[in-house]
């Protein structure tokens, strides 16, 4: 019988927990599009075209770390440098509420063989 009331704590509090990890990877999509012109800018050579658009960029999922139990959030969303369209990826660690970049991916939107 007492571990009814320890049920109901716990499922009231469930709604805190996933509104701060909400807000946690809101952070690192904001961190996303900040690091992924930076990104985009080194790619292009400094282009003075570079653009990044940052309403597309979401967190699409995580993917499982290459050493230890730990997964990354990926961020993804789409930048352009004059007529070229890319993809990028960001792989991040949200350790202690902070987002840590690990990784980064930048592929070009092309069809090189039609």
């Amino acid at each position: 019988m007492r571990i009814r009331p320890l049920l109901i704590v716990f499922a009231l509090s469930l709604p805190v927990f996933s509104t701060a990890t909400a807000q946690a990877a809101d952070s690192c999509v904001a961190d996303a599009v900040q690091k992924a012109k930076q990104l985009l800018l080194l790619q292009s050579d400094n282009d003075d075209r570079t653009e990044i658009d940052a309403p597309t960029f979401k967190k699409t999922g995580t993917i499982k770390a290459l050493r230890g139990k730990g997964k990354f959030d990926v961020i993804e969303g789409l930048g352009y440098v004059y007529k070229g369209e890319y993809r990028l990826r960001l792989y991040y660690a949200e350790i202690g509420g902070d987002c840590v970049l690990m990784g980064q991916e930048v592929v070009e939107y092309a069809d090189p063989f039609s």
